[in-house]
This record gives C-alpha cells, structure tokens and sequence, in this order.
C-alpha cells in the first residue's frame, strides 16, 4: 500500500498547498496523538522547527491537534531535527515532530515525526496515521477533562548544546582552531556557533540572521561556496556548511576546497576503526557514495553496505547490521553512538577532533581517498515508464556492458517529479560522460 502524505523524510510540500494546511497539520497531530498514545502515563509531544516563517502557521496547528488528542505538548523553537530526536528520549516523550523542509526554500515546509526511540516512523506507522487522517479524527477528540496543555521548554537549547559538547573525546580542546560556520539562516543560528565556542574554537559565524525568508537562500550547504570564499578570506583551518535543519553538512579545507560526505564518513569510519569503536566492521552508505570510498574500504577489511537513497534507509541497515557509522554522499552522517539520525554539527566534532589530534591540516586529514570520476545528470521524460523503453534498455545495458568492472551505473526514477536520474562512475572519465550523455537523450526522446 502506497503512502498519500509521508514520502521518504516526512511530509513535505508547498506552504499552503495542497496537504501543507493549517488544517491538514491539525489533523495530523489528532491522528498522530491517537497512534502514540499508548498506556495510562502522561503522553508527551516535542516540536520544534527550523526559521521559516511558516513555522508560526504550523506549530500552533500541530499543538491544538495534540491537545484535542489528550496529549501535553513541548515547545523548543528553533532547533536543529537531530536535538528534537535527542529530547524526544530525553524527555521520555511518545513523539516528535520537527517543522522543517530541510534544503528546501522558504517557501516550502515539512513535518518529521520521530517516535519515543528517537527514530524516524516506520511505513507501517505512517499508514496508520494516514488511515485516521483521510477517515476522520472526531472520535479522537477526549472529553474536556482530559486535554492535554502547551508549554515551552527555555532549556531546550542548553541541552543541546552540552549534548553536542559531550560527543567530544575527553582531553580534546579546539583552542587555537579558527572555524567558519554557516548556518543557513536556519534551525542551527544560535546552537551551532555557542557550541563551537564553548568547545574553544575561534568562531565566524554566517547565515545566523534569519528572517523568515533568507533560509537557504545562497547560504548553507546547498549553497556551500560562500562559505569556502569566506575560509580563504580569513584563513580559517575549516568550514562548516549546515542546511535549514541542521542534520547534514558540507565542509571545506583550509584552501576552501570542498569536503563531500564520502570522505567525511571515510576519515570518521577509519578513526573509529583505529580506536577500536568502530561497530559492524564497516559503514552504512547508499548507491550514491563513490566507488573510490568503497575502494578505500575494501583495501582495509572495511566493508561498505549500500541503500537506497534516503537517510531512514541507512538508518534501517545501519540497525539491522548493528552498524555505529552511515550516510549519504550529500553530507547527512549518522553516527548512532551519539544519534538516531543525522547531526550535521556533531559530525563536524568529529572532523575537527581528528584534525586537532592528528595535527595535520584539514587538507590532509580529509583527503581520504581520490575520487573516480562520476557523472550526475537528471532529465525529464515523456511517456509513462521511459526505462522499459526498448532503446532506453539498450543504451542501459551498452553502459553496464562497457562499465563492468571498472565503474557503476545507476539510475532512478525520482518519486515527486517525472525525471530520471542517471548516475554512472568509472575510472575513465570520457566513458562515463559518454554513457550519461546516451542514456539522457534516449530517455528525453522516448516516445
């Protein structure tokens, strides 16, 4: 059975579009509330959400919905998703909900729901909220004595912030590190530089003046060469580039040369692997991640486990396998030891505790491995399964013919839009353009 609202991060949508209502929000926390309370304790809400202006709209839509359930809500304001995750068991709370679209503009929003383990819902879970939505919340609604009440938590962010300290080896101290962070103008303004500070680095903060409307916008990790223009400027001996939420990251070295995903969890993988806490013998990635990281790994008795795209997909594998290390190319690390999914500020802790302990520069300690050349294109089709198509199949099979040994091909379908992505990788760089190139104008032309 298909999901109507949630897709593979949540809901996310257009602001006051279709399901991203006031209403719908409402609606949800009843529905939500039903399937989360369980037993005779006090139930328990956290949400917090990201900068956008939006977040006033739903916010105290999600609030009266919980309410009417019967449930108390927690109100952190502006917060990055993986301290939501994190106070949800802290708090001992049934759920949470983190209003964010991520990466997304302004304009769009979205809602992620982490049940009482601090982890993202099932589908299982998703479709029994979205049962109660679409077939009415009325016999949710508890009588007058048994509404739940609305507070905020003030301490909310210095809990945070000693959490994110805590993930720091003892002994280990960033005095003398200059650090430039940018912040997005998102969930992470205020947290991200107060840790860094505490911690002892010597700290540039960007992106830390949200309006409502400046979140991402040429800022951030989608957006990460302000942030490389800015470490050169000032000779910093790193950068940090967050996204709306917090949960994921890009980083650039002292020359302002960028720091990918692959080899943020290269470089965390091998040290855990060297103290010995490296779990699962390996890291958790998806179909994205360079051949080259899974070259590096396999030279060291490391293994590489691949997912789908989607960071609850590396999560999933990551538990099944009992796994502490996962992420995605983009830059979302999960580092379980600390979190139930990804902390984009945690993550660069750990960066920086091996630049600080190995003293050498982040040039070095983060150029794990060279990449294979790899090729990402999207292109919009016509017809309604351009991949069954019988030159579309034929361009597939030449590329996964040529590329045999030395390279990979994959393409996917995007869920949301009608466009095909084609990744392909491979030693030599022509081929692999070349077959990108074939597949796209086989796919743009399928009739």
């Amino acid at each position: 059975m298909s999901r109507k609202y949630f897709g593979t991060d949540g809901i996310r949508g257009r602001v006051n579009q279709n399901h991203m209502t006031p209403d719908t929000a409402m609606r949800l926390g009843l529905a939500a509330g039903r399937v989360f309370k369980r037993g005779d304790h006090v139930h328990r809400v956290v949400i917090g959400k990201d900068t956008r202006r939006s977040g006033y709209m739903y916010e105290p839509a999600l609030a009266a919905g919980f309410v009417s359930a019967g449930m108390d809500v927690v109100m952190v304001g502006p917060m990055p998703t993986p301290a939501v995750a994190m106070l949800v068991r802290s708090l001992r709370a049934d759920l949470g909900v983190m209003i964010s679209a991520s990466h997304n503009p302004h304009y769009d929003n979205g809602l992620k729901f982490f049940g009482p383990d601090g982890y993202k819902l099932s589908d299982e879970t998703e479709l029994e909220i979205e049962h109660l939505l679409d077939n009415g919340c009325n016999d949710v609604l508890v009588d007058a004595h048994a509404l739940g009440k609305a507070s905020r938590l003030e301490s909310a962010r210095g809990r945070y912030v000693e959490f994110a300290k805590a993930t720091v080896p003892g002994g280990v101290s960033f005095d003398g590190l200059k650090v430039v962070v940018d912040c997005a103008n998102g969930a992470a303004y205020k947290v991200a530089p107060d840790v860094l500070w505490e911690l002892g680095a010597d700290v540039i903060a960007m992106g830390v003046e949200p309006n409502g409307f400046n979140i991402n916008d040429n800022c951030g990790s989608t957006y990460p060469q302000t942030m490389c223009d800015r470490v050169v400027a000032e000779g910093a001996d790193i950068g940090i580039a967050l996204d709306g939420d917090a949960d994921r990251l890009i980083l650039c070295n002292e020359n302002g040369d960028i720091i990918d995903g692959d080899q943020i969890m290269a470089l965390i993988t091998r040290n855990w692997a060297a103290r010995g806490i490296l779990k699962g013998g390996g890291l958790v990635t998806t179909v994205m991640s360079n051949l080259g990281l899974e070259r590096l790994l396999n030279s060291e008795n490391l293994r590489l486990e691949r997912t789908q795209v989607g960071d609850r997909y590396v999560v999933e594998r990551m538990r099944e396998q009992g796994m502490n290390v996962g992420g995605e190319q983009s830059g979302h690390v999960v580092l379980s030891d600390f979190s139930t999914t990804g902390d984009g500020i945690v993550s660069a802790l750990q960066v920086m505790t091996e630049i600080v302990q190995s003293k050498v520069p982040a040039s070095v300690a983060c150029h794990q491995f060279d990449p294979v050349p790899q090729t990402l294109k999207s292109v919009r089709f016509k017809v309604q399964d351009p991949l069954s198509m019988p030159q579309v199949k034929k361009a597939i099979a030449a590329a996964e013919s040529e590329l045999e040994g030395s390279g990979r091909l994959v393409i996917r379908k995007s869920g949301t839009e009608p466009l095909v992505r084609v990744m392909a990788e491979g030693d030599d760089a022509d081929l692999v353009n070349r077959h990108v190139d074939t597949i796209c104008h086989e796919v743009e032309t399928a009739a």
